[in-house]
């Protein structure tokens, strides 16, 4: 079992004060993964893929360390521009990524140029037909793939995102007759991918720069760097992956005759370490030969086990101050929700798993780690649930960065 690296006395204090459920984030953990990125030889830049948590405080927070960002909706494109960071054809602040363009994001990208990393041969239609001149990127499928689940696997032919690499030269065609301007060469094959595969993408990327008709002034690595859930999991060796991608980054630039900006698109390698959803244990009960240990937060709050699988160590936390008890039973951890699949404890095709813990009282605080990525951004309203707050923890201090959402915000949508 591993340990939270925020003491239980923390957890207490945040939960006295702000309730539970909420999100707790470690400033400490964020800056720690961001110091290891910018060490890496070769990269010159690091766009937050914001989609992982989009919190404008931490945003604010990766801006004044230097990060820029990418968005994936014309919601994150406003968060970015409320967080500070340039919208204009000049900056690269920001970075439009997606499969498609609709017609609010059309017209925002329109207005203020910022780049469009397309990611389908329509995207380039509808960006010349609009904004002649208009900076792009291009991502490339490479047709193969990775990721710890199929569902966060985005590289090979049953993948929808990128562009399939068959049809470059229809793209590069594209951006020709309409006159836009071709930043760089972008891949990204999946989340939690492996080392080795990431590799590959490396391999990938170098020959299809020397493939691109144009000159270039960027590559992007894309992300997918993996995070440690079990206390088995190796660190993910970012001096290694940066020595791998500075060689083909000389490569690249002694075949295009210049030097050329190198990214890397982390998002849960960021911020997915350092985050906690703070709960509490409601009920417990027996069920035939199985325990069930029932908190306040459910997949309304942290869908990741429910959608694929996604493992989350659990920690149970005495409210009473007293130490934790080292005897363990299998237990079923399940949230509230009036739904048979809210179980924190199931595999990816939603077989229920038993996880080992200490008898819980009612009471006690269950802490769920590794949670700053994919978990506050993917919650809902599901079962009328409000969202819960988020804080965050600076040094000796904590303050709330989201609030909670009440009744009154819940139903404000529907006063018409």
């Amino acid at each position: 079992m591993t340990t939270p690296r925020l003491s239980d006395d923390r957890f207490r204090a945040i939960a006295n004060e702000f309730g539970t459920p909420c999100w707790v984030y470690d400033r400490e953990e964020i800056d720690k993964r961001l110091n290891r990125l910018q060490a890496m030889e070769g990269f010159t830049k690091i766009r937050y893929a914001q989609k992982a948590n989009s919190n404008t405080h931490l945003l604010r927070h990766l801006k004044s360390r230097g990060v820029v960002v990418d968005a994936v909706s014309l919601g994150e494109i406003e968060r970015a521009a409320a967080a500070g960071y340039a919208l204009t054809p000049q900056s690269d602040d920001v970075v439009y990524a997606s499969d498609i363009l609709d017609h609010g994001e059309m017209a925002r990208i329109s207005e203020t140029g910022i780049a469009v990393n397309a990611g389908s041969p329509q995207m380039l239609e509808q960006i010349g037909s609009h904004s002649p001149g208009h900076r792009v990127w291009l991502r490339i499928n490479p047709g193969f793939g990775s990721g710890f689940s199929r569902k966060t696997n985005t590289g090979g032919e049953f993948s929808k995102h990128g562009i399939w690499h068959g049809d470059l030269a229809q793209c590069y065609q594209m951006i020709e007759d309409y006159g836009l301007t071709l930043v760089g060469l972008h891949m990204h094959i999946g989340s939690g991918a492996e080392e080795a595969v990431l590799r590959r993408v490396c391999e990938a990327m170098v020959a299809q720069v020397k493939a691109c008709p144009f000159d270039l002034e960027a590559v992007s690595t894309g992300g997918g760097l993996p995070i440690t859930h079990r206390a088995e999991d190796v660190e993910f060796d970012a001096p290694a992956y940066g020595q791998v991608w500075s060689a083909a980054k000389s490569e690249i630039e002694a075949y295009l005759g210049h030097r050329i900006e190198l990214e890397v698109e982390p998002g849960r390698y960021v911020i997915g370490n350092s985050g906690y959803l703070l709960s509490e244990v409601r009920a417990k009960k027996q069920m035939g030969e199985n325990q069930f240990v029932l908190l306040n937060a459910g997949f309304n709050d942290l869908v990741r086990p429910a959608m694929y699988g996604g493992y989350h160590q659990l920690n149970i936390i005495p409210r009473n101050g007293n130490g934790r008890p080292n005897a363990t039973r299998k237990t079923i951890v399940a949230g509230p929700l009036c739904e048979a699949g809210d179980v924190f404890t199931q595999n990816a095709d939603g077989v229920v798993e038993f996880c080992d813990l200490p008898e819980p009282s009612v009471g006690s605080l269950a802490v769920f780690s590794d949670c700053g990525a994919y978990c506050a951004s993917m919650s809902s309203n599901y079962n009328s649930r409000t969202l819960a707050p988020e804080i965050l923890v600076e040094g000796e201090s904590q303050r709330i960065i989201r609030k909670r959402q009440n009744f009154d915000d819940l139903l404000s949508l529907e006063d018409v």
